[in-house]
């Protein structure tokens, strides 16, 4: 997944207007440690995509995705290419009045029959850097004029980056409301089975749910089909080795590790 300047390519986020998009997480990262920072809506939206569900706007997230992760955006050094040409145009002035102060000397010694050989050569060689100064601050106009061409694509390319992060949030809260109201019954049924749980305080939906939280957790769990061993510490914990069932049981996973809470608390003790 996935997802220039006046001066720079714009690929610093905040230089950009937004931060990036972040990769959607595999459930095992959402359910795989107890308790978790993640509300309820996140925790069985990672529950019902363990379990292979989809949501109806997951084609339009990987085309967003896609778009996203095609789009690149090249430095574009417009300070160096003005520079040049700024160079150039000093240059020209420079040779342009050489030239001139040669040329009015030469007329003069001419006029007066006296030697002007080495000055023709002189103003010779200065004509020639002229010339080659007024066809490298061509080059550097054409270099400038591509490098804000460049800076506008790249301009136009940001705000396309911007409309496409707007959208691919806007569809992956679309996609976990979706998962998430697909397994609230079931996850309303785990919250009798789990410790803590109260069916009565899930109400209608995701949003609607003021239960414990670390009860939520565990029924998330427990409905879901979590790759990897599944971690519970602190109150999680203490929840689980409060129940007459076996963590395994409760959480109907294969693997389950429980970090003794008065170890923990030593160990924090000691620190």
């Amino acid at each position: 997944m996935t997802d220039a300047m006046s001066t720079s390519s714009g690929s610093d986020p905040q230089k950009s207007g937004s931060a990036p998009v972040e990769e959607r997480p595999e459930p095992s990262s959402v359910l795989g440690c107890l308790p978790t920072d993640a509300g309820v809506r996140p925790q069985l939206a990672a529950a019902a995509r363990s379990r292979g569900r989809s949501a109806s706007v997951a084609a339009e997230i990987d085309e967003i995705e896609a778009e996203l992760a095609a789009i690149e955006i090249d430095p574009v050094d417009l300070t160096e290419a003005r520079r040049r040409v700024a160079e150039t145009t000093g240059e020209i002035a420079r040779l342009k009045e050489r030239v001139a102060a040669l040329r009015g000397d030469a007329q003069a010694r001419r006029a007066v029959d006296a030697e002007a050989g080495e000055t023709i050569d002189d103003l010779e060689a200065a004509a020639a850097e002229l010339s080659a100064a007024q066809t490298e601050a061509i080059a550097a106009e054409q270099a400038l004029e591509r490098a804000r061409t460049e800076a506008a694509r790249n301009r136009d390319e940001r705000r396309r980056r911007l409309r496409l992060r707007d959208r691919l949030r806007n569809r992956r809260r679309t996609a976990r409301r979706e998962l998430a109201e697909a397994v609230y019954p079931a996850f309303r049924r785990a919250l009798a089975v789990v410790p803590g749980g109260d069916p009565s305080a899930a109400g209608e939906e995701p949003g609607a749910y003021d239960g414990d939280p670390v009860a939520a957790s565990l029924a998330a769990v427990r409905i879901a089909a979590i790759d990897g061993a599944v971690e519970l510490r602190g109150d999680a914990a203490r929840a689980v080795a409060a129940s007459e069932r076996s963590a395994r049981s409760l959480l109907r996973t294969a693997a389950v590790r429980v970090v003794d809470p008065s170890a923990e608390s030593e160990a924090s003790g000691e620190r």
